[in-house]
């Protein structure tokens, strides 16, 4: 982690206007948020700014109002259930530079939380534009990004910012970090990812990666069938890209090349419709009728994954084995999730997990909170699975 630039770094915060960039682009219904979990995960940072006698100066996106001012898109509806959250008053700015933003910063006293208006009601934030960079940098003495899951982003308030003040990880991109290096970059060894989802198309960059980085591979989810199309097994009528078949067996070779160990289905829960309840069967994946679609992995394909996590001191997961949101074809996902809790809670494995659909599906399975670390951060999460250097993370590089 002494590659990056934290908290701990910044010194004394008392009397300092902290711009603090946070992701509060949180699920609304009705004008009221309907899932704070992102609000939850920023508190501790904004709390410890403020207890340390820091003005706490928020900026945050939300939805995509494309560059000018939106109601539906204000943060004003946020402001109640932060102060709930933090257990203080939040003040709102109805602007996050100009006359309106400097007149509610100057007003702030020590220790008090203002929220700015949308960053993105302006076209100069995801043009990242030096002239609004500037407006923003204009009310704050020092910048801390929180927001990972913004980090893959060069706009103004996630990169610009870090290059015009003096700019520090917050304490979940601080865990967030130190996770993902503990994932991937400098792991403890046999390192074993799971990767599933419907289309290898979405994970082609992702997979070439991952076959130079780990020890073991399981591939699950529709983009498996794919695989198992490439290798001359017959699918039936499930989802598969038979255009990238090419693609998979190249992935196959440098797997190979790399003694990267590819672990592909070897039984299948197989329907001949997609819906929940489904009457269903599980066969070999050598014996796919020409009708049945595979909705899930087998439990002989459990098995052998959980022997692999067994093995393993580190895990990397994104995407489920199955068709996690129809029972009971979400059975393999459960089991390998449950199974690689139980490793991480018994402190014989390191378990990082994240992408949208990989965190519903450990909810699901009830391991929400068992894993080492999950990230709720989709985009930035892939990039980084991918190999590609995150701009917003690449700003607080220690130099």
């Amino acid at each position: 982690m002494n590659a990056f630039r934290t908290l701990d770094d910044a010194g004394s915060l008392k009397g300092k206007r902290v711009l603090l960039r946070v992701d509060l682009n949180v699920p609304m219904e009705n004008g009221r948020v309907t899932d704070a979990t992102r609000i939850e995960r920023v508190v501790p940072t904004i709390r410890e700014i403020a207890d340390g006698g820091g003005k706490v100066i928020l900026l945050a996106h939300f939805g995509r109002p494309k560059g000018k001012p939106d109601p539906k898109d204000s943060l004003r509806p946020v402001v109640k259930t932060l102060g709930r959250h933090l257990g203080r008053p939040v003040a709102f700015a109805e602007d996050c530079v100009g006359e309106v933003a400097e007149k509610a910063v100057a007003a702030l006293k020590d220790g008090d939380v203002l929220l700015l208006e949308n960053t993105r009601y302006h076209a100069g934030e995801e043009k990242n534009d030096p002239a609004f960079t500037d407006a923003l940098a204009k009310n704050g003495d020092i910048y801390v990004n929180e927001a990972f899951s913004a980090a893959h982003r060069a706009h103004a308030s996630t990169e610009g910012l870090a290059h015009r003040l003096p700019s520090y990880a917050g304490r979940l991109m601080q865990a967030e970090l130190d996770a993902l290096t503990k994932g991937l970059e400098a792991p403890s060894r046999p390192v074993i990812a799971l990767v599933g989802g419907a289309k290898v198309s979405s994970k082609i960059d992702l997979l070439q990666n991952l076959v130079s980085k780990v020890d073991m591979l399981v591939i699950g989810g529709g983009m498996a069938n794919t695989f198992l199309h490439a290798q001359g097994k017959a699918v039936g009528k499930s989802l598969c890209e038979r255009d990238l078949a090419e693609t998979a067996t190249r992935i196959l070779e440098a797997a190979k090349a790399a003694k990267c160990r590819i672990i592909l289905p070897v039984d299948a829960v197989v329907a001949s419709e997609f819906k929940a309840n489904a009457s269903h069967e599980t066969v070999g994946v050598d014996h796919v009728p020409e009708s049945g679609m595979i909705l899930d992995a087998g439990p002989d394909s459990v098995t052998e994954i959980d022997a692999a996590i067994d093995a393993a001191a580190t895990l990397v997961w994104n995407g489920p084995l199955g068709a996690f949101e129809l029972a009971p074809f979400d059975a393999a996902t459960v089991a390998a999730a449950r199974h690689a809790a139980e490793r991480t809670k018994a402190g014989k494995l390191v378990s990082v997990a994240g992408g949208g659909d990989t965190v519903a599906a450990l909810n699901h399975a009830g391991v929400g909170e068992d894993f080492s670390y999950i990230s709720t951060a989709g985009g930035a999460f892939l990039e980084w699975l991918e190999g590609k250097a995150l701009p917003g993370v690449e700003a607080l590089r220690a130099r």
